[in-house]
């Protein structure tokens, strides 16, 4: 006799092996260290001095790291972007700054604080670090941790 052929068109897969949960185990991923991403617009001379500088400054407040961004050196707040150094075409530091600030800053020297119409819409202002004064540095980097760090990092950093 011969064997009656299914009519059903259906396939079914086999099962995956379930947890008693009927939810399937989690499997770990591999974690591999993460190079940094190489640096296309690596700072040269006179910008490269002023970068370290405001590095050197910055590197004061808690959960600061050096990083990178759109291939340039940038500054981080515990992985969270503060600042980046622009490439030398671009020049300047783009830094997080509130638009209130950031418009009394362009007003009262715009020489060394300005934007391009790329940055008209974000919290940002640019600095010319080769103009700057360096006495006004520590508070700029402040406002732009303040602006990147988490809540909990900032209040801890104010009951010191």
């Amino acid at each position: 006799m011969a064997k009656a052929k299914s009519t059903s068109s259906r396939t079914t897969k086999p099962k995956a092996k379930t947890t008693g949960a009927g939810t399937k185990p989690a499997r770990p991923k591999a974690r591999r260290a993460r190079e940094p991403v190489p640096l296309k617009y690596p700072a040269t001379g006179a910008l490269s001095d002023a970068f370290a500088r405001v590095v050197a400054l910055a590197l004061e407040l808690p959960g600061v790291e050096e990083s990178r961004s759109y291939g340039t050196p940038a500054l981080k707040v515990r992985g969270k972007f503060m600042a980046r150094l622009r490439t030398e075409a671009e020049g300047g530091l783009a830094i997080h700054c509130d638009f209130v600030d950031r418009q009394m800053l362009m007003q009262a020297d715009p020489e060394v604080f300005y934007i391009t119409d790329h940055y008209a819409d974000y919290p940002m202002v640019l600095i010319n670090l080769l103009e700057v004064r360096w006495d006004a540095m520590p508070g700029l980097l402040e406002q732009g941790w303040r602006m990147a760090a988490p809540a909990k990092l900032i209040r801890a950093y104010d009951e010191r």
